[in-house]
């Protein structure tokens, strides 16, 4: 079923949101335009023409409906507003499995509170972070609580010592000022939890200057033992501090995004500077159901950031890896948001360059452990399993399963690679790595064939040895594989059909081909691709072999140019054998940096030869 296109005419041009729904009514997409009618038209062409995953929602929508307004921010608001509402399938879901720590002050009591706070934030309640382990919420209280003595109990037990008319131990260790049995007044212990919260969002400067002038005013009184105290408040500030790292100007209120991704999912890491200083982080994983730009990546991240109204408030600059699509739309949304302007911008130099790269490394970091989580939980790779064999239609699960990629220049250093998951981990004693030795020029079908058609020759082989001969000497290739993968498509498959079938092994090894544009997989006698469900963890181990198998194969290939072009422009210097040539372009950072040294560069190497280092000059310098 497919979306009936709407006359042309019908359609608006002004800005607005527009929604395709199924057959239930149920909203399925969200999106917004500048000009409805050029957007929605884009929809309606050649299904094959539209990408897999506009295509899949296109075919389950039945209509599609808009709403128009005035410009194309409340286009953006709108959408939001819609997306958060309906969740549609086709749209970016944002996954955000981890519950993080903030540290809340509970502004809305009589005496208000500090604590650790999860999940839904609540008017009437700042909340400072948020913090990647709730021990750093302790610790910092405990720095702060001599200082900034607010209470950190509960209601009830407040209220069980306003009943007894006795403070708590910490009344006594003086980390709280005694509210509930009226030993501090109400202007006081609002000044109390005011430069807390003041402190908290990185406004440190007139806290210290505080300490000190009270800690100047009583020494000169002679208040010595009072002047101490201030002293020892001084230094745990100081220490809460040191632990805030400061990475811009004093002035200084942005936001750095860093993302990490693939096709499928995007891990995305902010972290939060107030007063120049770093006073939170966050991370979530985003699930890209929609086709994403590096544009629309940021689009979809800004909306998740800022839909609502952040915590600690939105910046005067928020840095991004890529430029949103609509860079001035998303400005003035902030701008609307926050009531003063925002700017979104990548930087290009300096520190500004080089924290948001930080900020990538910690979302490439977690987006590592995210995939790795998921890889290495037995109920999930269980499930895997168990997904492929019927999804696939094999006879069991693949509790080996074989991948294959190849890697070239031009033809040139042609490899192959063959990486193995046994019971859904990588078994890398299992991997695999072929030099590709009868292909002529760039012919990815026969350099696959080729490969394929050793590794299984060799089976067949070992398989054939006398029961003694494998015992006593299992070979590389010993075990065939309940699925064998290939990195491509119908043409890839096709030659993995006919080697399997020319070795007499079709009936015993199934065989797949994964297509990394599209993440389809085609498996023999169906024409249409089989799409696995998003999400689901059969396609998650599939594109994590597919992944292993290309970085194997690149690797190796690198390995090969690399050695290539050390031999050919090293080869034939007399005394500088193989080892020594890789140890020269190591040290001198490269076969250019050998081709231009000074003789007094080369005979400076203690472990080189002199003459060795004269032959090597007069190699590249034949005018001397």
């Amino acid at each position: 079923m497919t979306v009936q296109r709407p006359p042309t005419g019908t359609i608006p041009t002004s800005p607005g949101s527009y929604q395709f729904k199924d057959q239930h009514g149920r909203v399925i997409y969200v999106g917004k335009a500048a000009n409805l009618r050029n957007r929605v038209s884009n929809y309606f062409q050649d299904v094959e023409k539209l990408h897999p995953r506009t295509a899949a929602m296109v075919t389950a929508a039945t209509s599609v409906e808009w709403i128009e307004v005035r410009n194309e921010v409340e286009a953006l608001m709108l959408e939001y507003s819609l997306i958060k509402q309906h969740r549609p399938r086709y749209n970016v879901l944002l996954n955000d499995d981890k519950t993080y720590p903030w540290l809340a002050v509970t502004t809305d009591e009589e005496w208000p509170r500090a604590t650790l706070m999860r999940n839904t934030k609540r008017k009437g309640v700042r909340y400072f972070g948020p913090f990647l382990h709730s021990w750093g919420i302790r610790e910092t209280l405990d720095l702060l609580s001599r200082t900034f003595p607010v209470r950190t109990c509960t209601q009830g037990k407040f209220d069980q010592h306003k009943r007894l008319g006795r403070p708590c131990l910490l009344f006594h260790i003086e980390k709280c000022s005694g509210p509930c049995v009226g030993e501090v007044s109400k202007e006081d212990y609002d000044a109390q939890v005011k430069g807390l919260c003041d402190f908290l969002n990185g406004d440190n400067d007139h806290v210290v200057e505080k300490i000190e002038a009270d800690m100047k005013r009583l020494s000169d009184a002679m208040e010595f033992e009072l002047a101490a105290r201030m002293r020892d408040r001084l230094a745990q500030v100081k220490l809460a501090l040191e632990k805030q790292q400061m990475v811009g100007a004093r002035d200084e209120d942005l936001d750095i995004i860093g993302i990490a991704d693939d096709e499928l999912e995007a891990a995305v890491q902010v972290f939060y500077v107030r007063h120049g200083r770093v006073v939170g982080r966050k991370g979530f994983i985003m699930d890209k159901v929609e086709e994403l730009s590096p544009g629309r990546l940021i689009d979809r991240v800004l909306e998740a950031l800022y839909g609502d109204q952040p915590p600690l408030g939105i910046p005067t600059q928020v840095l991004v890896p890529w430029e949103p699509e609509d860079s001035f739309t998303y400005a003035e949304w902030l701008k609307h948001m926050k009531g003063s302007a925002v700017s979104i911008r990548v930087p290009q130099r300096g520190d500004k360059k080089d924290l948001q790269q930080t900020v990538t490394h910690n979302a490439r970091e977690e987006f590592s452990r995210h995939r790795m989580k998921r890889a290495s939980d037995f109920t999930t790779r269980s499930r895997a399993l168990s997904e492929l064999q019927s999804y696939l239609g094999l006879p069991e699960a693949p509790l080996r399963i074989e991948c294959y990629d190849m890697a070239h220049l031009q033809g040139t250093d042609y490899v192959g690679s063959m990486v193995v998951l046994e019971d859904g981990i990588p078994n890398k004693k299992e991997y695999r790595r072929f030099k590709v030795k009868d292909v002529p020029g760039n012919d990815d079908y026969a350099a696959m064939r080729e490969v394929l058609t050793r590794r299984l020759s060799a089976y067949l082989h070992e398989r054939d040895l006398p029961l003694d001969e494998r015992e006593e000497k299992p070979g590389k290739f010993s075990y065939p594989p309940q699925l064998l993968l290939v990195d491509g498509g119908k043409g890839q498959l096709g030659v993995a059909i006919e080697v399997v079938k020319q070795l007499g092994l079709s009936e015993e090894i199934p065989v797949a081909s994964l297509a990394k544009r599209f993440e389809e997989v085609f498996v023999p006698g169906k024409s249409e691709p089989i799409v696995l469900p998003r999400g689901s963890e059969a396609l998650f181990m599939l594109q994590r072999i597919r992944d292993e198998a290309h970085r194997f194969a690149n690797t190796f290939h690198r390995e090969l140019r690399s050695k290539r072009m050390v031999s050919s422009s090293l080869e034939g210097i007399p005394g500088l054998g193989e080892m020594r040539a890789k140890r020269l372009v190591k040290e001198m950072g490269g076969v250019n940096a050998v081709k231009s040294a000074s003789l007094d560069d080369l005979t400076l190497l203690s472990w080189l030869p002199e003459s060795v280092a004269q032959a090597i000059y007069e190699r590249f310098h034949t005018d001397t």
